[in-house]
């Protein structure tokens, strides 16, 4: 057995043998009348409906008393799909108090995916929030095993088993004086080691595969995670991104119930703006593609400004705020006259800035899912803003590594979270060792050998490097590294992150494995590209009028030559088409948490990409 880290030795003897049965039981102890939890879904739709902890508690143990008795043992999940709202988090919570295995699954799953995942869980409860949900579980609601099916903005019709939220939860309330016992003994087996959620991973390629994250897994990546973070006091969160994906289950789920912060629930993600500038979190966390589309739209609204002056004005105080984050780096530092520059643009432009987008009260940003471009982790840096990256994945309970207050490189994604062991193999692979690595996929061995080795280093699939002072980063995922016919590795991610600097591009996907020179397909985005058509003297139609226009094509153009310049030769794209369609999950080329799917887009657009090579290589 490998020696232990200190600081893995350390933090375990601190969190002893804490559930999250344990840890919801403290908050609520401690922080009783506090709010926990708050969406829009009151009668009129427009102002909030909040928990407080105490009463989610109360909600979740009427809950847990209706699962068992509708028959659900411990060890046996139950399934949710529904947007982020409280009674996803209370059919959560109450499974686990229960004794059972919550699953949330994407709402955008196509019914054959959730029909795989429902014989390949065998959930014997399923919440359902919409008909659209339902109609995604025509193939996994035939499945006998299921005890019942509650619905909660919608209905089964001629199924015996389904059953109303509200009725759901009413008939829990009157079974909790019979079963309060059963429910109780049960909180008390549950053990360190037992299933706390299994999470079905998106996957950029074939079905999703089940990840197993214990309570073990969930308490030391939450207590490190704060240690990196520096939060010590509750916040406020804006919860947005799907309970499927990691990141949002523990920041918005489970590190509340450990420092008894405030979530916001919203469940469209196009009202995120809205929300942030009503509520000004006091932490905020993006995939890279969301921090994109703000930056864009602030980039839009500067390049409207006619006052010169004004646009200078920001410019200047930008510059400042660059600077002075730049200098907040490890290994660097910040002058008295930088400090005084930018408490100077601070008051006069940038914290005014924040405020107009919701951001103002924000001390803790972050971003993770995929490479955060350095250009738009600089931009908010020019807003005053650190946006922390961090690195990891499903199967190591979300972050591994993290920037943060004591270690920040622009850039990287942060050194490994306390307690956390990394190491780069030979090929470049990233590989990690800890308490957060999963014990494996659901029914599926091989794949779970492929994972972890016998040494217990958990395979990323990523290619990374590690600098003199241990800070991660990331260069691309190993399987989708380019190798040219002249055996040249190519990273697409740092490619195709250039190219959608420009803000006509929404997303891209350059092509050159085995070729000769790189190609790239690109869209335009549905949001900032009828905007920046305007201002370029052309009328806005559809997308796919857009994408034929040649003043676009030709500014599109431009964004590819500026990319191109900050390339090596083997690396700049000799060819570009521009799709009259966005992508997005729904349209198959996205992962639900808007990771590129490279085979479908392949496979979707393979004679375009011929296209592009038509003239010989």
């Amino acid at each position: 057995m490998p020696d232990v880290p200190a600081d893995r030795a350390a933090l375990e003897s601190q969190i002893g043998d804490q559930t999250m049965v344990d840890v919801f039981a403290k908050v609520v102890a401690e922080r009783g009348a506090e709010p926990a939890f708050s969406d829009r879904h009151t009668a009129d739709g427009t102002g909030w409906r909040t928990l407080t902890w105490a009463e989610l508690y109360q909600r979740a143990r009427e809950l847990a008393a209706a699962y068992i008795a509708a028959g659900l043992q411990p060890g046996e999940s139950v399934a949710i799909m529904a947007a982020n709202r409280i009674e996803h988090i209370l059919a959560d919570l109450a499974a686990v108090l229960a004794g059972g295995v919550p699953i949330s699954i994407y709402n955008t799953l196509a019914p054959d995916q959730v029909g795989y995942v429902a014989e390949h869980a065998n959930p014997r409860i399923v919440v359902l929030e919409t008909d659209d949900h339902v109609a995604r579980w025509a193939l996994g609601l035939k499945r006998e095993e299921i005890l019942r099916v509650v619905t909660i903005d919608t209905a089964v019709a001629d199924d015996p088993r389904a059953v109303a939220w509200d009725d759901f939860i009413a008939s829990g309330a009157a079974a909790l004086a019979g079963v309060g016992e059963e429910l109780a003994a049960r909180s008390a087996a549950v053990t360190p080691d037992d299933t706390v959620t299994m999470l079905y991973t998106s996957g950029t390629t074939g079905q999703p595969k089940g990840v197993v994250l214990t309570h073990r897994n969930i308490v030391f990546e939450t207590t490190s995670s704060l240690s990196t973070s520096g939060i010590e006091e509750p916040g406020v969160l804006v919860s947005y991104l799907p309970f499927a994906h990691i990141a949002e289950r523990v920041l918005s789920l489970y590190i509340p119930q450990f420092n008894g912060g405030h979530v916001y629930l919203i469940q469209d993600p196009s009202l995120l703006l809205g929300t942030l500038q009503e509520v000004h979190p006091t932490s905020f966390f993006g995939v890279p593609r969301v921090w994109e589309k703000i930056r864009t739209g602030v980039t839009a609204l500067l390049a409207a400004e006619t006052d010169e002056a004004k646009r200078e004005a920001v410019e200047k105080a930008m510059a400042v705020g660059l600077a002075y984050v730049e200098s907040q780096q490890t290994g660097q530092t910040t002058s008295p006259e930088l400090q005084a520059q930018y408490e100077q643009a601070d008051a006069a432009v940038l914290s005014t800035m924040r405020a107009l987008l919701g951001l103002d009260r924000v001390e803790w940003a972050a971003s993770a899912a995929a490479p955060m471009p350095i250009e738009v982790a600089r931009f908010f840096a020019g807003l005053g803003i650190k946006v922390y990256d961090v690195y990891g994945m499903t199967e190591t309970t979300g972050a591994a590594t993290a920037n943060g207050p004591e270690g920040f490189r622009l850039g990287t994604v942060g050194r490994p979270h306390p307690g956390i062991e990394v190491r780069i193999a030979d090929d470049g692979e990233i590989l990690f060792r800890g308490p957060i690595t999963t014990p494996g996929y659901v029914r599926r061995p091989e794949a779970t050998a492929a994972l972890l080795d016998a040494d217990g280093w958990l395979h990323t699939g990523d290619i990374g490097s590690l600098d003199e002072d241990g800070f991660l980063s990331v260069v691309d995922r190993k399987k989708e590294m380019i190798i040219n016919s002249a055996g040249k590795n190519i990273a697409p991610s740092n490619i195709e992150n250039l190219l959608k600097e420009s803000p006509l591009v929404g997303h891209a996907m350059v092509v050159g494995d085995g070729r000769s020179y790189v190609v790239a397909v690109l869209t335009l985005d549905g949001e900032i590209a009828p905007v920046v058509a305007q201002k370029l003297g052309v009328e806005a139609g559809s997308l796919a009028e857009l994408a034929q226009h040649p003043v676009i094509r030709g500014a599109v153009g431009q964004a590819v030559e500026a990319a191109n310049a900050r390339l090596s030769r083997p690396e700049q794209v000799k060819a570009f088409e521009l799709l009259g369609e966005e992508w997005t999950a729904e349209s198959e080329e996205l992962t639900p948490t808007l990771k590129l799917k490279r085979r479908v887009v392949s496979k979707k657009y393979a004679d375009v990409i011929d296209g592009l090579y038509a003239g010989g290589e």
